[in-house]
């Protein structure tokens, strides 16, 4: 850095302090652009919709288990029209799947998650005061709030809120007619879906722009945690897959609204035959798909690279094949972009197309092997410091490999099509993408909690709540892979119309149990959030004797990070237990003493 630069670094410094004596309520908790705020904003967002996502799985889970029973809860929590006399619908538990899938793969695990730690560590593990752009952080965090309230409004339209499955495949989708959800409820959900994607779009491209122009001195590429790689290369896809679904959420707005036939063929309703002709649903399969199956990795990447920073950390270890780690990020981003038509098997695709779709399947597999590998080479041996974070990691990798081998099965044409659109494809990608992308998102809240809100979490806490939920996962989508393998299809909301099916009604059941206790002990995890946030023990300013960059600011919040210069880097972020220093940790701010050698990776 120049010295003119250092000196436009204290003047914009003093500028900021002069500002912050004069900020309202307003200005720092609600339209603020300060990225650590912004971070807290879509974490307890995500929360909130967390809660909204999960309560529906657990209610819907109540009716596969106990079909055609009655429920008081159904018809206190969905009211008399959706459960009439507590007993639930088919069209209601389509409801509820529709909108407990939307709400959990984009509100909870790609806003929630990216949203959240993007936001969080991007400036502070680059050392950066802040965003490229805080006005635009902002405006992307409002989008995504407004498309939060729009989705949870539609649940309550007379009509019903949309029901076509999260993937919304027309006809059910484009035609208000199909199905009493299809009408101003599924409007609402494409009305929030293309605010929710503008508002990805914005922060994507916030992350790209401040990744790339505002590392610290010494901040090469080579020298950037994995975690920072990680969101890196996550917005790259957001940027190149979400503006397809864009499209096709414009296109089925056309569709549905201006008698346009993107989607539609030849259609007969009830005996009465619709104007439509020459669209064909397919295209819209193609067009979802290729943001469906970036958008796992879009889900699942942050997880990965927090869970490389949370390992390394509590290994007291360098992190192993740093540069495979990253080659592995890269190869996945890359073939993530050319896998989505192994979702499309069964839609009549052309056999050999379908075998191009399971090489590029069954490819993927290898970096994702070599991260698995990477996880467990550093675990080896380590010195582990098993803390919530650490758990809820290593909880992660497990999660990882047994959900990645059962893709090795969907991803194979031939043998997909027996399993295709039973339980064990709900089981493989709640497994994969749903509960190690959560598990990432809790070791992240447990590891950085003390720098988001600068108090600890209770651990025992944080322990009842890993163990409770590692058995209670495994519990729900362990089983569903043997009820899915017999045969029994995904979305239907009873099955008790298949007697070959009434075998299958216990393990249902037991499913259901293991989800319910499951899911009230996440209110273990709420009550440690938001009571340590006021009475929690006062953290320390490292309290992990970690090496990045963010505990070197201090714990006391202040917009721009540091008092004073930025920290220079001097060395890789991984350079725990090295041979020639007291501590078993050294900072990434710390000089390289004379004759010591790099251990590069």
């Amino acid at each position: 850095m120049s010295a003119m630069s250092h000196e436009h670094d204290h003047h914009e410094h003093d500028h900021h302090e002069e500002h912050h004596h004069k900020d309202t309520f307003i200005t720092k908790y609600i339209f603020s652009i300060d990225h650590k705020m912004i971070a807290k904003q879509y974490l307890i967002t995500g929360i909130i919709m967390g809660l909204i996502g999960v309560g529906m799985s657990m209610l819907f889970r109540m009716q596969l288990a106990w079909p055609e029973e009655s429920f008081k809860i159904f018809s206190f929590f969905l009211g008399e029209r959706m459960a009439p006399g507590g007993v639930m619908n088919n069209e209601t538990y389509l409801a509820l799947v529709t909108i407990h899938g939307t709400i959990m793969v984009f509100f909870v695990l790609t806003a929630g998650l990216s949203g959240t730690f993007s936001n969080l560590l991007i400036p502070l593990q680059i050392g950066a005061r802040d965003m490229a752009s805080g006005f635009l952080n902002m405006i992307s965090y409002w989008l995504f709030f407004t498309s939060s309230v729009i989705m949870v409004i539609s649940l309550f339209v007379e009509s019903g809120p949309a029901s076509a499955g999260w993937t919304i495949y027309p006809p059910l989708s484009a035609l208000p007619q199909a199905i009493s959800g299809s009408g101003l409820g599924m409007t609402l959900w494409l009305v929030s879906m293309a605010i929710f994607i503008a508002s990805s779009l914005m922060g994507s491209l916030n992350y790209i722009v401040t990744v790339i122009n505002l590392r610290t001195k010494g901040m090469s590429m080579t020298r950037l945690p994995l975690t920072i790689w990680a969101f890196f290369i996550t917005a790259v896809i957001g940027v190149i897959s979400f503006p397809v679904l864009l499209s096709a959420a414009l296109m089925l707005i056309m569709d549905r609204g201006f008698g346009t036939s993107f989607f539609l063929s030849d259609i007969y309703i009830a005996g009465e035959v619709l104007n439509y002709q020459g669209g064909s649903p397919v295209l819209f399969e193609h067009l979802f798909w290729f943001l469906g199956h970036p958008e796992v990795y879009i889900v699942l990447l942050p997880a990965l690279g927090i869970t490389s920073e949370v390992i390394a950390t509590n290994s007291r270890k360098p992190i192993f094949g740093y540069r495979a780690m990253i080659m592995s990020i890269l190869a996945i981003a890359f073939l993530s972009t050319i896998v989505w038509g192994h979702h499309m098997f069964i839609s009549g695709m052309n056999p050999f197309l379908g075998s191009v779709f399971t090489f590029t399947t069954l490819l993927i597999a290898i970096p994702s092997a070599v991260k698995a590998f990477n996880y467990i080479t550093t675990l080896w041996k380590g010195n582990l410091q098993l803390n919530p974070a650490m758990l809820f990691s290593i909880g992660l990798v497990s999660t990882f490999i047994t959900g990645g081998l059962t893709g090795l099965i969907l991803g194979d044409s031939t043998l997909d099509i027996n399993v295709h659109d039973t339980y064990f494809v709900v089981a493989h990608f709640h497994l994969v993408m749903g509960i190690s992308a959560l598990y990432g998102m809790f070791a992240g809240i447990y590891h950085w909690y003390p720098r988001m809100f600068g108090r600890m979490l209770n651990k025992n806490l944080g322990y009842i709540h890993f163990w409770v939920t590692a058995v209670c996962a495994y519990g729900v989508f362990f089983p569903m892979h043997f009820i899915g393998m017999a045969g029994l299809p995904r979305r239907y909301y009873t099955n008790t119309n298949f007697p070959l099916f009434d075998d299958l009604q216990n393990v249902n059941v037991i499913i259901t149990c293991f989800a319910l206790v499951g899911g009230a002990f996440q209110l273990v995890f709420l009550w440690n959030f938001f009571h340590s946030m006021f009475f929690g023990k006062k953290s320390v300013q490292n309290p992990w004797r970690s090496n990045t960059l963010e505990w070197t600011a201090p714990v006391e919040h202040m917009h721009g990070n540091w008092p004073g210069e930025i920290p220079e880097v001097h060395r890789w972020p991984y350079d725990y237990s090295k041979p020639g220093h007291e501590e078993d940790f050294v900072p990434q701010n710390v000089p390289m003493k004379p004759g010591e050698e790099v251990l590069h990776h």
